[in-house]
């Protein structure tokens, strides 16, 4: 892998679209088998690492969370060379002791999406991967370190309930989520997470509370003013945390999610078209032997 390659990528999102302080820095653009990325991908130095941004909305807040081409972003990282995703995301908080402009470094995710795609495995080709722990315990650690060497309130661990959207919940969706145990809620942790997970990447994520949902009796009603306001707030935080990470980051993986694909494709070889071989091949180039050779 070339040294100019990225291996860090940040996903932003709402309100955060540009990552300041890069240098060296270039637009790229990547067709992918699943169409266009959200925006071009932004590729530059930040304290002397190379890494990739990308603005999961597009700049200008172009795609709603169900509409985001989430396979096309994660394929085109992956061919890249990106092995560590930070996704930086808005979420509302479900607990009292999780307050707004607080972060929290989530360890599970419940899926209430409805019209999302959510894996790279489909059409002759199936794959199935371990998602009981659908974050990287490794990378989550590091940035839940870097966030508290920033002084920022960080909670470490919790569930994140990602819901279709775009509307906001309704009291009694809200109330059903806090009687499950789940710490906030938000759009976008799916199907990214899915996704890296079945691309052998790293993925974490920055979740920056915004408000207590519609739960809460005394605090503001969740509108999209307060959610702008305190994403301002936000987005510096996010981003001095972000460049406190990466020097702390390992140069070498051993948390398992390079590995994940491994024995996960039921699929016989012989099966498998040559126009998905192709379709696949940033995917499949290290896990899946040629048609007619030898099995070892």
């Amino acid at each position: 892998m070339a040294a100019s390659e990225p291996k860090v990528a940040f996903i932003g999102g709402s309100g955060l679209y540009q990552m300041a302080g890069l240098t060296d820095s270039e637009e790229v653009r990547r067709d992918t088998p699943f169409g266009a990325t959200s925006d071009s991908i932004v590729i530059g130095s930040l304290g002397g690492t190379r890494v990739a941004f990308l603005p999961r909305h597009g700049r200008g807040h172009r795609y709603s969370p169900t509409e985001i081409p989430a396979r096309a972003n994660i394929y085109a990282l992956k061919t890249l060379g990106v092995e560590r995703i930070v996704s930086v995301s808005a979420v509302g908080s479900l607990q009292e002791r999780i307050r707004p402009l607080d972060m929290i470094i989530p360890d599970q995710l419940i899926d209430r999406t409805r019209n999302r795609v959510s894996t790279f495995f489909d059409d002759g080709i199936v794959a199935h991967v371990g998602f009981s722990d659908p974050y990287c315990p490794a990378l989550s650690d590091a940035l839940a370190a870097a966030a508290a060497r920033q002084g920022v309130d960080v909670h470490r661990g919790g569930a994140y309930v990602v819901m279709e959207g775009p509307q906001f919940s309704t009291r009694a969706e809200s109330e059903l989520y806090r009687s499950w145990g789940a710490s906030v809620i938000g759009m976008t942790a799916l199907p990214e997470a899915k996704l890296a997970r079945e691309a052998e990447i790293c993925y974490s994520t920055m979740a920056l509370v915004t408000d207590y949902d519609c739960w809460h009796e005394t605090e503001q009603e969740v509108t999209i003013e307060l959610v702008l306001a305190n994403l301002n707030k936000n987005t510096e935080t996010s981003q001095r945390v972000l460049r406190e990470l990466l020097p702390a980051l390992p140069a070498d993986r051993d948390c398992g999610c390079g590995t994940a694909l491994e024995n996960a494709i039921i699929t016989g070889p012989e099966h498998i078209t040559p126009e998905t071989r192709v379709r696949l091949e940033a995917l499949l180039s290290k896990r899946l032997r040629p048609v007619n050779a030898p099995v070892s």
